[in-house]
């Protein structure tokens, strides 16, 4: 995963939030939850957040699941990372995370509604603009490294790069 960030991001781009998605599958179905705080609310996606003072993306991701969802993953692999470069200022660097395994049950909270969807039809008109262009081939095992420029919800640009592991 040796990308080099395309034009539209300065080489001197440095994100002002870092962050993970977790994406926890069961056979062909994938755990997403309706977002109901925060960044993306009432959209779908994975669960994750912020990571906090001294924490990894690892530390981070489980336990933005754990708080999501009262339940731990385990067994998580790093797939990838998106850079998200907003007009309105923020630069967002998020980590994603791929897993099977967990331990508990998926539970509403106050943040998110829990929800299992067929891979082969993901909600993808709920969610970002930007998923299509990576989630079903991260889903399928595929490491990546990927750019996106938005204003708003709407995306002006992507740089999408698949590597073999």
């Amino acid at each position: 995963m040796d990308a080099v960030a395309p034009k539209p991001f300065p080489e001197s781009w440095t994100p002002n939030m870092v962050a993970n998605l977790v994406f926890l599958t069961r056979g062909n179905e994938v755990l997403l939850i309706h977002k109901k705080t925060g960044l993306g609310a009432g959209k779908i996606n994975g669960p994750g957040g912020k990571l906090e003072a001294g924490e990894t993306a690892l530390e981070s991701a489980i336990r933005e699941v754990e708080e999501e969802l009262h339940i731990t993953p385990k067994a998580l692999e790093e797939m990838g990372v998106l850079h998200f470069d907003f007009v309105d200022g923020l630069k967002l660097h998020c980590t994603v995370f791929r897993g099977s395994g967990f331990k508990g049950t998926p539970t509403e909270t106050r943040e998110a509604k829990p929800e299992w969807f067929p891979i082969e039809h993901l909600p993808l008109d709920r969610m970002w603009a930007d998923d299509r262009h990576w989630l079903p081939a991260m889903l399928e095992g595929k490491h990546f490294q990927a750019w996106f420029r938005f204003e708003g919800e709407t995306m002006l640009t992507k740089d999408v790069r698949f590597s073999a592991g």
